[in-house]
């Protein structure tokens, strides 16, 4: 008979200790430090590898435009459209609200006016490609969520004329003007830093 008090004692202890428990985590329980939740790049390496080379040679492209070297500008432009080809944008097909469809309309965008630099042989139409080339840059590294290195969207109020501007994309926050450049044939070097920043393309 004894034993059985005795078992039924601990069973109420158990259950008491389990209610005492319950209620306590229900308050709140332990104030401890939580563990941070595990996050994921949405990226991988190679796409983000693969982004970052095609936008060095573009960078080339606009030091080029800065000297006015059409040769060059050609050459950079041509390396610029291969490194494109390289980006494995399949890899957006996993997310959602049509990620890919929607990047894939800036891609399209900045690699058509990159191969139009090539038929070109004004550097002022070259120019114009160029900055076509920026304009579809920009939405294209809205839509990806890009993760590399800190860029710069940059300004330039007169790039075509006292009421014509344009923008391109920058690694560095000094405007160095690759519409006006070093040997622009009416403002000369004068106009190399002439613009602004007008937003920063950075990791989330």
């Amino acid at each position: 008979m004894k034993k059985v008090i005795l078992g039924i004692l601990i069973v109420i202890l158990a259950g008491a200790g389990y209610v005492w428990y319950k209620f306590s985590s229900a308050r709140g329980g332990d104030k401890g430090p939580k563990q941070a939740a595990i996050t994921l790049k949405k990226h991988s390496d190679t796409f983000n590898l693969a982004v970052a080379n095609a936008m060095n040679a573009y960078f080339d492209m606009s030091a080029a435009f800065v000297d006015a070297d059409t040769a060059k500008v050609k050459s950079h432009a041509n390396k610029f459209i291969q490194l494109l080809d390289s980006i494995p944008l399949t890899e957006l097909k996993r997310d959602t609200a049509n990620i890919f469809e929607v990047a894939m309309g800036s891609f399209e965008g900045i690699k058509g006016n990159a191969q139009s630099i090539l038929t070109m042989t004004d550097i002022q139409e070259m120019r114009k490609d160029f900055s076509m080339v920026s304009e579809n840059l920009y939405p294209f590294f809205k839509v990806i969520n890009y993760e590399g290195e800190k860029m710069y969207w940059q300004n330039c109020p007169m790039a075509f004329g006292d009421e014509k501007e344009a923008n391109w994309v920058s690694k560095t926050e000094e405007v160095i003007n690759p519409y006006l450049g070093k040997n622009h044939p009416e403002f000369k070097g004068t106009m190399l830093h002439c613009g602004m920043v007008k937003d920063t393309i950075k990791a989330k």
